[in-house]
């Protein structure tokens, strides 16, 4: 199994990377998708955003109001670094449980966001990042969702900076490309992905 370590600044195109390793036969494990599950409604995950939050970040149904809960945090360093404290080990564990259900040679891809800022590359044999121009970035967040600008960027600042990202990376995919030219990068990845699976297990980085 080769554990691989996916990330990106919103609005990278990280997701349409996952996709396409997905296409090839990577095994995906979503970090943001098994945050959304961690907190759904009736889980411990909500009970405990509900008791750091207040009742104002529960929308009527009884979910998570997430952009209501997306102003508080994205503003207030501390009160993410709370909301983190709460979600990341509920998504650690998932993460885990889902791995080892993993075939022995698979290429398993972790997409996580966070990746660099809490510090998570030791855990991978390797780190990938799906790299933009933050000027590309912030166009993508307002045009294709919507965001206002100023949320956008309050967003992108919340992340590390793309020099820290590329710090840590070992392979970069760069996504400031047409989809045609992304696609033919995420073949020669894949190659080298698969190649390194079948390779003698190593120690994951950091632990050599």
């Amino acid at each position: 199994m080769l554990k691989v370590g996916l990330t990106g600044g919103i609005g990278a195109g990280k997701s349409e990377v996952s996709r396409l390793l997905v296409e090839h036969g990577a095994v995906l494990i979503d970090a943001d998708r098994i945050a959304r599950e961690v907190v759904a409604p009736g889980t411990p995950g909500l009970d405990a955003v509900v008791a750091a939050f207040g009742e104002e970040v529960l929308a009527e149904d009884g979910g998570l109001d997430r952009p209501k809960l997306g102003s508080i945090v994205f503003a207030d360093p501390e009160r993410l670094a709370t909301l983190n404290s709460i979600v990341h080990p509920l998504v650690g564990d998932r993460s885990r449980a889902l791995e080892e259900a993993a075939a022995e040679d698979a290429v398993v891809v972790h997409d996580v966001p966070l990746l660099t800022e809490n510090g998570l590359a030791p855990l991978y044999d390797l780190v990938v990042v799906v790299d933009a121009d933050p000027a590309t970035q912030l166009d993508r967040l307002v045009r294709l969702r919507g965001m206002t600008e100023q949320d956008a960027r309050a967003r992108m600042a919340a992340q590390a900076t793309r020099e820290q990202r590329r710090e840590i990376a070992d392979v970069i995919i760069d996504n400031d490309v047409p989809l045609d030219r992304l696609r033919s990068r995420v073949d020669e990845v894949w190659a080298e992905l698969t190649r390194r699976a079948h390779e003698p297990r190593r120690s994951p980085r950091g632990q050599e």
